[in-house]
């Protein structure tokens, strides 16, 4: 059967989707990462490239395991995965709360629609500096920065959701005295969900490079407190094993939205392979 057919049950998509196209990825990202990787050592030992600037894959490797064994570095990762977590906890409830009020209310999207771009046209690593003078060189800081960077695509994103329902549904609600909880809970969440979930893989991406430039521009903890650390002592093989850590963590924040995609909406096409 094919995927249009509605005698398909979802179970036996998702099973086909995951089989076919699903598994995929799971057999090309590793050969390219491999890939990648005897280029750069092949690059490394043929040029023979000094270690101070560009160590060998293995050389990482190792670094990193040893960053993994030392406590202080799981205390530098906890402190960006809160300052991002934070922040994109605040960006979240902000923004899409704002986001809903913006799209339901023409006059106040006119009214606010100014300020909200001139806020985002400025560039945030600029008020880095501003954000260490008000609160200090703490948690405080971070956490504003991140929350600043993740909001925009939140609430863009979740105000197009919401303005692109279409009318007749609307008078489908108004026709049934529908309040307007039930007006929100039954038809502009659903609907707008696969656009909220678009901003927020894009405001959690935001969120910790907002949170790691806080952290090197203005820190005394996280892994970009720890990446200054390691370039001021001229350790590249561990500035580079922070920043893998730090790849590594972003994949999971944004393999989490993905999920939480699939989750909350598993009947969006957006949620699963197409078979």
């Amino acid at each position: 059967m094919s995927e249009r057919d509605p005698a398909t049950p979802p179970a036996q998509l998702a099973r086909r989707a995951f089989t076919k196209e699903g598994a995929l990825p799971w057999i090309t990202t590793p050969v390219l990462v491999a890939l990648l990787i005897f280029l750069w050592d092949t690059y490394v030992r043929v040029e023979n490239v000094s270690a101070l600037i560009l160590p060998r894959p293995i050389a990482v490797w190792e670094a990193w395991l040893e960053m993994l064994r030392d406590p202080r570095a799981w205390h530098h990762t906890w402190m960006t995965v809160y300052a991002t977590l934070t922040g994109f906890a605040y960006a979240t409830v902000i923004g899409i709360g704002l986001g809903v009020l913006i799209a339901r209310a023409r006059w106040l999207e006119l009214t606010l629609n100014p300020f909200i771009v001139a806020t985002q046209v400025i560039p945030k690593v600029a008020l880095v500096p501003l954000f260490v003078l008000w609160f200090g060189f703490g948690i405080t800081s971070k956490v504003i920065v991140a929350a600043v960077l993740a909001f925009f695509p939140i609430l863009t994103n979740t105000a197009l959701g919401v303005k692109s329902i279409e009318e007749g549904h609307r008078d489908v609600m108004t026709s049934l005295n529908a309040t307007r909880w039930q007006v929100f809970r039954r038809l502009e969440l659903p609907s707008a969900m696969p656009y909220m979930i678009t901003g927020l893989e894009v405001g959690i991406v935001l969120a910790i490079i907002g949170a790691i430039v806080g952290e090197y521009l203005g820190g005394n903890a996280g892994l970009g407190h720890l990446l200054i650390a390691r370039l001021n002592a001229f350790e590249t093989d561990q500035m580079f094993a922070v920043l893998m850590h730090m790849s590594i963590l972003g994949f999971v924040f944004y393999f989490a939205i993905g999920a939480l995609r699939r989750l909350l909406i598993p009947w969006h096409a957006s949620a699963r392979v197409r078979v």
